[in-house]
């Protein structure tokens, strides 16, 4: 069965088209992983998918889709009343199985609130694919589940069928997908593989197009001084026509005529050969992504050792959330920290970013040393970009600037942080991050939503600067490519 789109076109009111004239079909059997730089529209397909959106053109569906996650209104509910309010025609032991094979580890009479949101995100995927005829569109289920759920996630899905997942993790959708779909810069594009076969797909047609523009620039050039030169000579020859004589004889008027002809004729078809390069050379670059290089604003600090932990416990409402932590982190590191979900990752570097947490233990952070923070949390972003500038006190130019690095739309500048995506927003934070003059980086799951192309952009500039960073990741490619040590909590 297929889901066959043509001639698709969508606009937000007042904004630009997201999508125009798009047409492909998509088999319902494949694992698709969806993905696309922020903003290029990966929710609103899913979205025109569901029909919840207005547009123009037509989507023929053969199945009916689904969309997780799942809104729940209610979480004082027990998890196994919600997953079969879900999975309506499920029983208790397919719902169990499932669990099981998603490793959840939790009891399912509990309150659905009383979950981790990765035991939640586990749940709803449990009962996501105990629904019967549905195509399943899976909008980044990632983003709150640590590495080694991951992991279980992805082998899950790669037993299952039926489903778009939009996600920006690598080996994830390595694992996961055996097509991928790509919104690209004017198309998009369907191709058979993981994404590591894509990428390198991507990058030899980048590589291809770069040289065949850079030939016919070259071609173009010698074709439009040939085509001068031939004009030239055609019209000196031409002019000859009306001398009356040369060397004492009448000119042959009628010779002279068609070999001018002659040459205007070779002129013209270099003329049509420029004009078949131009053409040529239109067709190139428009789906090249472009990452300019981003630049950090690091200051070095007199002491090697920025940071100390010994045998600390950090406690909230009287109970520890994280204990007996031992690790430091030196000028120049990249210290990655690893753990389970609710292992106190977040708290460990709310506590050294000077949050009052009560700890037992022994913390040495020099009081001069210059911190500058990426939170998890962006849920608080609102008003304009500038007054969010003017709050940092960081130099609005250079923010601005790294923002368009990151592939911010200039028309984005002037609206509400509130209303932007995700994934902007976490741009917004890690642009503001930069623009900071500080002697240490900590970043707790900065590049959730952030797209892969961003991803890539940020890993380079990090190992070119290395930059002293403490952060909490679990894009497992990301920290594999970027940090230098590993402190499992």
């Amino acid at each position: 069965m297929t889901i066959a789109v043509k001639d698709l076109s969508f606009a937000y009111e007042g904004g630009d088209y997201i999508f125009r004239n798009l047409s492909f079909t998509l088999h319902t059997e494949w694992k698709t992983g969806l993905i696309g730089r922020n903003g290029r529209g990966k929710t609103t397909l899913l979205n025109l998918f569901l029909g919840s959106l207005p547009y123009t053109g037509v989507i023929v569906k053969a199945v009916e889709p689904l969309y997780f996650p799942f809104a729940v209104r209610d979480k004082t509910v027990k998890t196994i009343d919600l997953l079969k309010s879900i999975a309506v025609n499920a029983d208790d032991y397919q719902i169990e199985r499932e669990l099981a094979l998603l490793k959840a580890g939790f009891a399912i009479d509990r309150e659905f609130g009383t979950l981790s949101f990765g035991q939640q995100s586990k749940a709803l995927l449990a009962a996501l694919f105990l629904c019967e005829d549905r195509f399943l569109l899976i909008d980044e289920p990632t983003n709150h589940l640590d590495l080694e759920g991951r992991e279980i996630v992805a082998k899950y899905l790669r037993k299952k069928d039926g489903f778009i997942l939009v996600s920006h993790d690598r080996a994830f959708l390595d694992t996961a997908v055996d097509h991928i779909m790509a919104i690209d810069k004017e198309q998009v594009t369907i191709q058979k593989g993981n994404f590591s076969s894509w990428f390198e797909n991507k990058r030899l047609q980048d590589e291809f197009e770069i040289s065949s523009n850079a030939k016919l620039a070259k071609e173009i050039k010698r074709l439009q001084s040939a085509a001068k030169r031939n004009s030239e000579w055609s019209d000196a020859i031409e002019k000859t026509k009306y001398h009356t004589k040369i060397s004492g004889l009448k000119v042959d008027r009628g010779y002279i005529g068609h070999k001018s002809a002659k040459m205007m004729k070779r002129s013209k078809a270099l003329e049509d050969r420029q004009n078949s390069a131009i053409a040529e050379k239109s067709t190139l670059l428009k789906n090249i992504e472009t990452a300019p290089k981003l630049k950090i604003n690091q200051q070095e600090f007199h002491r090697n050792i920025y940071v100390s932990l010994r045998d600390v416990t950090i406690f909230r409402g009287g109970q520890p959330c994280a204990e007996g932590i031992n690790f430091e982190v030196e000028r120049g590191e990249r210290v990655a920290i690893r753990g389970k979900n609710g292992s106190g990752k977040s708290t460990i570097l709310q506590l050294i970013c000077g949050e009052k947490l009560a700890y037992t233990g022994e913390m040495d952070i020099p009081n001069a040393l210059k911190i500058s923070s990426v939170a998890q949390d962006s849920a608080f972003l609102h008003g304009s970009l500038n007054g969010f500038a003017d709050d940092r006190a960081i130099d609005k130019t250079l923010f601005l600037t790294i923002l368009r690095k990151l592939d911010f739309k200039r028309s984005e500048f002037d609206l509400d942080i509130a209303i932007l995506s995700e994934g902007q927003k976490k741009k917004v934070q890690i642009a503001a991050a930069l623009s900071e003059s500080a002697n240490l980086y900590i970043w707790d799951e900065a590049l959730n939503y952030i797209d892969l192309f961003s991803r890539l952009q940020i890993e380079d500039f990090i190992i070119e600067y290395q930059p002293t960073l403490l952060f909490v990741e679990h894009d497992r490619t990301f920290c594999e490519k970027v940090a230098t040590r590993i402190v499992s909590i």
